[in-house]
């Protein structure tokens, strides 16, 4: 493989592989966990399902709950340090 497969083609094969893998993370957690997608019969049937706590407990997950703590800075040190009044730098 080593021989028809160039080393500037890795990066590349690395990001499509992570995005492959969130496309195929986020269409199995919605065919198992979303409360709106029916696949048993039983389920299918039923015109209106009553499942707000379902419907909330999807919508409220892990993720979101842990993000919804932090400040919304992607480098707080570095904005800390450049927008403080002691750092400030003069223009000459």
């Amino acid at each position: 493989m080593g021989r028809w497969i160039k080393p500037e083609v890795y990066p590349l094969m690395a990001a499509m592989t992570f995005v492959t893998s969130m496309c195929v993370f986020q269409l199995s957690r919605n065919l198992i966990r979303n409360p709106d997608v029916r696949l048993s019969k039983a389920k299918r049937n039923m015109g209106v399902l009553e499942n707000g706590e379902e419907g909330e407990k999807y919508a409220e997950h892990g993720l979101r709950k842990f993000l919804r703590t932090r400040p919304p800075e992607i480098m707080p040190t570095i904005n800390h340090f450049f927008s403080s009044p002691d750092n400030k730098h003069e223009s000459k």
